[in-house]
Parts: C-alpha cells; structure tokens; sequence
C-alpha cells in the first residue's frame, strides 16, 4: 500500500532549512558564474537522444505523440554542447554555459545538478576556481584530487595491466611490477613530487606527468592531492580530471573532454550532496 504522502524512492523533498540552502548555494554559483562570464542555458527535460550519450540501463523512456522514443534527461554535459554546436550554431558566439537542474535516473532517481561547460576551451583551472570558490563561501574546505585518467589508460596498454587494477586501487598489484617509476606514482600525493618522476618515467606517461603538473601549479588551493594513477570509466572525461571530496562525499567533479571533434573543459556539482553536508556542518558548530 503507498500513502498520499510518500514519495517515490530516489526523489527529492526540500522544505524550510533545506530548500533555503538550495536556492542559496543555487544563487551564489550563479553569481560566481557569471562573473567569470559564463551564460545560463536550461535544457529540454524530455530529449530524443540520450542513449547517444548515457547508459540507456539509466533512462527513463516512453513514447511521444508519433510513437517516437524519448528520455527524461539523465545527463546534462553533452546535451549542452549539442544543442549548442548543433542547434543553435551561428545564433551565438558564446562558448562558456551554466545549467542548474535535475536529472533522473532508471528507475526513479532524481539528483539536483549545477554543471558549467567550457566549449572549446581547455584551461581546466578556470572549472576548478569556479567550483572552489562557491565552497569557500559556504566554509567548505573539501579535499581537491587532480589526475589525468590518461596515465592508467597508457599504463595498462604498456605493462598489460587490467584497467580494473586502478579502478579498484589496487595498491599491491602496481607496487609488484618492480616499476620504479610507477611505485613513485603509486605513492605520489604531492605536486612538487612530480618533478622526481619525471626523468625515470617512459616518454608518453612524461608528457601526461607535466600536463597534470601545469595544472596543479596555477591552482592556488591548500587542500589539494595529485593522485596520477586515479581511473573510473567515466562517460566523457578522458584527460585531465578533478574531483572535490568531503568526507568520503563526492561534492563535484570536472575535466576535459572531446565531443563534437573539440576540446572542452566543464564540470558538474551535486547539490544534494552539498546540501546535506552544509546541514551537517551547520549542526556541528
């Protein structure tokens, strides 16, 4: 028997407190966004062609009025840059977007996004700022993990090392290859490390070591790691890569990316998750 009064498992209810700190946190990354001179765009909730995209085991699917098959939108990335490249094309020259809405998730899951896409850009650090900025003014001090998920991918073709290895952080397996230089990646953490790596290491992981080095010098914040083994299969992100961590919550995440034949850097925040982790700090003052 369901109640008048509940609500479908992985949906969302914000009331007083909670819905107050929403439109907060909602406000002040639109702030910080446009002054770093990024536009407001708001997608489609219904979209043709997520599956492109997006595990088609997420959609939520149904049929329109010509018994076409259509999505709830289950991702918010790729849909901007579409529309943006393919629709609205010579309309606007503007390349820096920001969207603030949910997507939704098979069965019933809806998860509350901020999400900014630099569309041909490549300068990583601008995401990053942006993000940490709207952290700093609620007194969130998140962990920052950088990586460039291009070194495990070269790693694993070079030594015939399962991706699954790094994905599940196998410690013990990369420290048995008897590879000096990939036991100094295995344990790096900080940026000035990389610099010792850089002589022993192959030349393509070199490379992709002082990309990840670039980055970590022009970002000026405190509370930061270098994990350079970092991987997760992730849909679009393929080269450098960020994420921010509060207590084993991931608050957003970032990088770049390739679609449409170019380069482009963005991210994603997940609201919720930051709601509840402003509740908790709020609740232990």
């Amino acid at each position: 028997m369901i109640y008048e009064h509940e609500i479908p498992q992985g949906s969302r209810l914000y009331f007083a407190k909670s819905a107050k700190i929403k439109r907060e946190i909602e406000a002040v990354a639109s702030d910080i966004l446009y002054k770093e001179g990024f536009e407001e765009i708001i997608t489609p909730i219904f979209s043709y062609h997520q599956h492109q995209s997006v595990d088609e085991k997420m959609l939520i699917r149904f049929s329109d009025a010509a018994n076409h098959i259509i999505s709830l939108r289950a991702d918010s990335t790729l849909d901007v840059v579409r529309i943006i490249t393919r629709r609205l094309g010579r309309a606007t020259k503007q390349k820096k977007w920001f969207y603030i809405q949910p997507v939704f998730h098979y069965p019933s899951t809806e998860i509350n996004q901020i999400g900014a896409e630099f569309i041909g850009g490549s300068d990583l650090r601008l995401c990053v700022e942006a993000v940490s900025g709207i952290f700093k003014h609620f007194d969130i001090l998140p962990l920052l993990y950088i990586s460039n998920v291009k070194i495990p991918k070269i790693i694993s073709k070079m030594l015939n090392i399962p991706l699954s290895v790094f994905a599940n952080s196998q410690i013990e397996d990369i420290l048995n290859t008897n590879e000096a230089w990939l036991v100094k990646l295995a344990t790096m953490q900080q940026a000035e490390e990389i610099d010792s790596a850089l002589d022993i290491s192959p030349k393509p992981i070199r490379e992709e070591l002082i990309r990840l080095k670039l980055l970590a010098d022009k970002i000026s914040y405190k509370n930061m790691v270098i994990a350079p083994l970092f991987y997760s299969n992730m849909r679009y992100y393929d080269a450098l890569f960020f994420s921010f961590i509060h207590k084993n919550e991931i608050l957003g995440s970032g990088g770049a990316y390739h679609f449409e034949g170019r380069e482009s850097v963005g991210f994603g925040l997940y609201t919720d998750a930051i709601v509840e982790t402003i509740i908790k700090i709020k609740e232990e003052e």
